[in-house]
């Protein structure tokens, strides 16, 4: 009875696991693309949507490009794709929240026929909300997934204004609700809210990894960039 109760609760971990997107399956056929060498390979296009974190700000204004994670992204990828064509573009804007990212996602990201797309607004949504919030991600998600366009939803970086072990803190209210978007649209999942929370639970000081109270710093976005290659790594 013990040996049954143990194979159905590891099966049922797989199944939940596999309601979003999981590392190893969900960017597959992008990677088998990434993987093909001339003349069988085409351009991959990957879109960073967001606001001031992916946009590459650090201490304000300054903004630092090539240290912010979707440049050390496309680095990263095209060091284990050494033959592919990869393009990251950011279309974020600094300041902006998901329901302005929402009115641009056709115009100014679909257009750029992305093969996958990553979005990072929460920091900025807890202006609007979470249920302004939660529409405007969910516009974004079914307009990119009735495409066939895979998406990654990203949980926030930290904001050292709010306690970030605190369960009923607006970053962690906002990262729950990513999490259950994720799991319903079966979508890429990228938790930096808990790689980071579990770096502050650990005794890690969190002021190491951020430029200023909003914004991480290079290694702050290292970070970021680790938690994103698992899906273009088989391990």
């Amino acid at each position: 009875m013990k040996k049954l109760f143990i194979i159905f609760s590891l099966f049922t971990s797989m199944v939940l696991h596999a309601q979003v997107g999981t590392y190893s399956d969900y960017l597959r056929p992008v990677k088998q693309e990434l993987a093909k060498q001339f003349p069988e390979n085409k351009t991959i296009n990957i879109v960073f949507h967001g606001h001031s974190v992916p946009s590459g700000y650090f201490k304000t204004p300054a903004v630092n490009t090539l240290e912010s994670y979707p440049h050390l992204t496309l680095l990263a990828v095209k060091k284990h794709y050494p033959y592919a064509v990869v393009n990251t573009l950011t279309t974020s804007i600094g300041g902006e929240n998901a329901e302005q990212g929402a009115l641009r996602f056709e115009n100014e990201v679909l257009n750029h026929l992305p093969d996958v797309i990553f979005i990072d607004y929460a920091l900025n949504d807890r202006g609007i909300g979470l249920e302004r919030a939660k529409k405007a991600w969910i516009s974004m998600i079914e307009k990119a997934t009735t495409k066939g366009i895979k998406i990654v939803l990203m949980t926030p970086t930290p904001d050292l204004g709010e306690d970030i072990r605190d369960s009923n803190a607006p970053l962690e209210l906002h990262s729950k609700q990513i999490r259950e978007l994720a799991k319903k649209y079966k979508t890429g999942l990228i938790d930096s809210y808990k790689a980071f929370k579990n770096k502050k639970l650990n005794g890690e000081d969190l002021n190491s990894y951020m430029s200023q109270g909003n914004h991480p710093n290079g290694e702050g976005h290292k970070i970021v960039k680790e938690l994103i290659m698992e899906y273009f790594i088989d391990r």
